[in-house]
């Protein structure tokens, strides 16, 4: 899948969760690590735990605009990678998507389907890839910390890549402001 299948698909899911209208579009405030996973860039992307030198989807660097994002706010999503391999019809990503400790996603998704989100189809071809998509953050996000899981996969079962983000919404934008 071209780099931006999976980050189209991570920030189509993550970020931009319009993919699965999780959060409708919305990526939050990152809760930051300093153990090497990092996605480089603005982002709250981490990279799984585990070796990524066989990934399908080599991502160099995914940035958020503004970041940390605020609900009610629009938001950039700017992506840079390379796809080493053709991504056909039939991949999909192992999507969790938690609220604290609730899980409110868990689910299989085609791949090919989450990543029109993002103006991409499949197949992905092979080489580099940019994206940039804007997505405009409801106002109704729940203030709160959730945690979401992104394992992509082709459709004979090959890692494409796998992702993770924790991010926070804090009370006082948008629909739990004094606004009302």
């Amino acid at each position: 899948m071209r780099f931006s299948a999976t980050v189209a698909c991570l920030t189509a899911c993550l970020a931009s969760a319009e993919a699965l209208s999780v959060f409708n579009g919305k990526a939050p405030n990152a809760l930051a690590s300093d153990d090497g996973t990092k996605v480089p860039g603005e982002s709250p992307l981490e990279f799984c735990t585990g070796e990524h030198g066989n990934d399908i989807v080599k991502i160099e660097k995914v940035d958020l605009s503004p970041n940390p994002p605020a609900a009610g706010k629009e938001l950039v999503i700017e992506a840079s990678g390379i796809v080493n391999e053709t991504i056909e019809k039939g991949a999909y990503v192992l999507l969790t998507v938690k609220y604290g400790l609730i899980r409110l996603v868990n689910t299989k998704a085609d791949l090919c389907e989450q990543i029109g989100n993002v103006d991409l189809k499949c197949p992905l071809e092979k080489g580099k890839m940019v994206i940039r998509k804007t997505v405009d953050l409801p106002k109704e996000i729940p203030p709160g910390t959730y945690s979401v899981l992104a394992d992509v996969y082709t459709a004979n079962d090959k890692k494409i890549t796998c992702l993770t983000a924790t991010v926070t919404f804090k009370v006082g934008n948008g629909f739990f402001s004094n606004e009302l």
